[in-house]
């Protein structure tokens, strides 16, 4: 109830019928896996997708989503329903501090790890403070024209890194194209969950496709599948010490603002599906990320952040019980300790890897135009055109500026461009678009 920390879940047994299940209502314990199932299904394309294209261990950062959500779930005290996966926020930066070439380990992991836990700890001070002052400053710094442009420009900075990634052979390039068609079929075609997980049933369509055209008729390299062989069922993840560079550090911590933004969003819309107000609960869903993001980035993850494929499997099946997430994160932790999984992800070809980065940072980039037609900006008003203007140049072109020992990215760069500029524009607003 109100006055305990946790909800006291009331089991539905009729949900099945129809009926919207609260947060703090639970379903029988059977549908409760098959529910967790199917959001690990929804969170497993970008959980996988975004350390594969950092070089990343994919089943270590599984396995880390499913600890973030948990302590996420502990610290908003099962208030809020949303799931933590892997971010994209981070992978333009992530590249360039660790020289990634796009293919196979990297390398330079623990480098980017010491960013990474800088950023979780700048997060968890931002959550502090909104804990203690609340949300309207974050409102006020960020509107919709702010956020949108950021959105935009995540999606932009990284188009040239799914490009290169696809343009090594012209068999590549019509691979990640085929991919592309594949993801378009499933999202326009298919109906249903099938069409949420678009992202995951194309990706599938296109290895199958992939490995009849190189395996089959002898076409393009072939995808080696002795790695899943030689692969144990059960081991322990593969944990990877972070290492502490001032440089990486100042690149990589700013990330926590686009993180706020994202996250806000995010709570907005689980707010407004539920029927219930969850502002109170905004600064604990920053601080469990933030910590979240520390913990992963000490073991070796990714960066993490909540996620919206969810937010869309809770709109579909209106199940917003929290007891959900647990269970899909502790199906997350079983998965993050087979080996064999991982090896299976890690046969993915790179021009289906390739095919399906250009439909995700493009859907990223279209995500941050529909927060602008969702919130109508008015485009008529100078101060939002100029503001939404440089932020995508900024961003696309990855202007970077350096002070001393600091630096920031084009997404970075952006970013704060786009808060400063709103903000010293505030008061010459005039009317009367200049295009």
């Amino acid at each position: 109830m109100a006055d305990s920390y946790f909800p006291r879940w009331r089991a539905q047994p009729n949900a099945a019928e129809g009926r919207i299940v609260g947060t703090d209502e639970r379903l029988a314990w059977p549908q409760m896996f098959a529910m967790g199932v199917q959001h690990v299904v929804a969170m497993f394309g970008s959980t996988v997708l975004a350390p594969l294209l950092m070089g990343f261990d994919p089943n270590l950062c599984i396995f880390m989503s499913g600890i973030g959500t948990l302590l996420f779930f502990v610290l908003v005290g099962g208030r809020v329903p949303s799931y933590l996966g892997s971010s994209f926020s981070f992978i333009g930066l992530v590249i360039a501090v660790t020289g990634y070439g796009g293919h196979g380990p990297n390398m330079n992991i623990p480098v980017a790890l010491g960013g990474i836990i800088a950023c979780g700890a700048v997060y968890a001070v931002i959550g502090l403070i909104v804990s203690a002052v609340g949300t309207r400053w974050i409102e006020t710094l960020m509107p919709p024209v702010v956020t949108g442009a950021i959105v935009c420009v995540i999606g932009l900075n990284l188009a040239p890194i799914a490009v290169h990634g696809v343009s090594g052979s012209n068999f590549d390039s019509w691979m990640a194209l085929v991919t592309v068609l594949c993801v378009g079929a499933v999202a326009v075609f298919a109906r249903g969950m099938l069409q949420r997980l678009l992202i995951l049933v194309g990706l599938l369509m296109a290895y199958v496709i992939y490995a009849i055209v190189t395996n089959g008729l002898g076409m393009g390299k072939p995808i080696d599948f002795s790695i899943v062989a030689n692969a144990a069922w059960f081991g322990m993840p593969h944990f990877t010490a972070p290492v502490f560079n001032v440089q990486a550090m100042t690149l990589l911590a700013p990330i926590a603002v686009i993180l706020v933004a994202e996250n806000l969003g995010h709570i907005k819309a689980v707010s407004a599906m539920t029927g219930q107000n969850l502002d109170r609960y905004v600064g604990r869903a920053f601080l469990g990320d933030g910590l979240a993001t520390i913990v992963s980035g000490a073991a070796g993850g990714t960066g993490v952040t909540t996620y919206a494929e969810n937010i869309g499997v809770m709109a579909v099946t209106k199940i917003y019980s929290t007891l959900v997430f647990v269970v899909a994160a502790l199906i997350a932790l079983v998965l993050g300790f087979s080996p064999k999984f991982g090896a299976v992800i890690q046969t993915i070809p790179g021009p289906v890897l390739g095919g399906v980065s250009i439909v995700v940072f493009g859907l990223i980039a279209v995500t941050g135009a529909r927060i602008w037609v969702v919130n109508k900006v008015d485009f008529s008003d100078n101060r939002n055109l100029i503001v939404a203007a440089v932020t995508l140049v900024l961003g696309a072109g990855d202007f970077s500026l350096k002070l001393g020992g600091f630096g920031l990215g084009g997404i970075g760069t952006a970013t704060f461009g786009a808060i400063i500029l709103y903000a010293l524009l505030r008061r010459k607003a005039v009317k009367g678009a200049l295009v």
